[in-house]
């Protein structure tokens, strides 16, 4: 009795076991129910239902063919939660169809085989780590009108066995017959696109835990307290150095004092170059203000420094011209003229 219990199990355990080996390596052409895997799924993983979490991506695909011709596709399968940063699957298969239209041929590294039980079709042969696969299709010899693709994806744990945590997904697309777009369309004939399959949701966002939450949070703080610690620092030195500048002007006309004489043949140099240096340092700030294009350095954005700076140096620079001016139009004392 117990030899007869221990052979039921392990029939059973080979039984649960095939459908995950056959899948391994390629799946059928039909599946379970007995209808193409390619049109209408798998019915194994996850309880036989498509999920936009398996992410299903071809690029290459011309918008219209030409007769006899080879197009190079890029397939590429992956759970969403791994391509936005997550821990999802890492591994992955798919079929693609074409309807027995044209045929698929690839090169000998790729891990590919003709699907089992429909030929021209073609699937993995093991399951990839990046879910990446290149394979061409060659046109027919004749025009037989538009082309219906099908792709089905799936994105596993590599658990062994087909559970609910491996999703799978199916894209459908269509190649125009040729002369259907004309060279005259903006060149449209050279164009190739990339289609994919999956949610807005599934593609972009990730589940965020409370500990990235209170990161960014306080990333933010840190920013914020930075960039008002510099606001108040920069604003505060320029009104102390205003300050002084006023104070300096009221004291000179309360005590009738003011800069020393300065002769004109070394005024007019002065001031010519005071004047370069606040005309150039305005032109700088008045572009670098109104500028696009950020001044980075080390991957610090210093364009508000930068001009606030250029600014204050004209602005310190035309405050020099009116200094010389005056010390020019001062009256020359005894040490001035000996």
């Amino acid at each position: 009795m117990s030899a007869r219990r221990v052979l039921a199990c392990l029939v059973i355990v080979a039984a649960l076991s095939f459908p995950a080996l056959g899948m391994s390596k390629g799946p059928g052409a039909y599946n379970a129910n007995d209808e193409l895997t390619v049109k209408y799924g798998c019915t194994c993983h996850n309880n036989g239902a498509p999920s936009d979490r398996a992410v299903v991506m071809v690029t290459g695909v011309p918008l219209m063919y030409e007769t006899s011709e080879q197009y190079q596709l890029t397939i590429r399968v992956a759970d969403s939660l791994s391509l936005s940063g997550g821990e999802g699957n890492t591994h992955a298969g798919f079929l693609i169809s074409s309807d027995s239209i044209g045929n698929f041929t690839w090169s000998e590294e790729q891990e590919i085989r003709y699907a089992e039980g429909r030929t021209d079709d073609a699937s993995h042969s093991d399951p990839s780590g990046d879910g990446i696969w290149e394979i061409i299709w060659n046109s027919p010899s004749e025009d037989v009108g538009s082309v219906q693709f099908w792709i089905a994806g799936n994105s596993v744990d590599g658990g062994g066995i087909p559970d609910d945590m491996d999703y799978w997904n199916i894209l459908s697309f269509s190649i125009n017959s040729p002369g259907t777009i004309t060279t005259d369309e903006s060149g449209a004939t050279l164009e190739t696109r990339t289609i994919s399959v999956g949610t807005y949701d599934s593609l972009f966002l990730i589940e965020v835990s409370e500990g990235q939450l209170e990161q960014e949070r306080q990333d933010a703080l840190s920013h914020r307290v930075f960039s008002q610690g510099n606001i108040f620092y920069w604003t505060s030195l320029t009104a102390l150095i205003i300050g002084a500048v006023v104070q300096r002007e009221i004291l000179e006309r309360k005590y009738d004092d003011g800069p020393d004489f300065l002769a004109s043949e070394l005024a007019y140099p002065q001031a010519f170059r005071r004047f370069i240096v606040s005309a150039i340092s305005f032109y700088l700030a008045v572009g670098w203000a109104n500028s696009d294009t950020p001044l980075r350095f080390q991957d610090v954005d210093f364009t508000d420094f930068a001009t606030g700076t250029a600014f204050f140096i004209s602005a310190w620079a035309a405050y020099g011209i009116y200094r010389t001016i005056l010390a020019s139009r001062s009256e020359p004392e005894v040490k001035d003229v000996m």
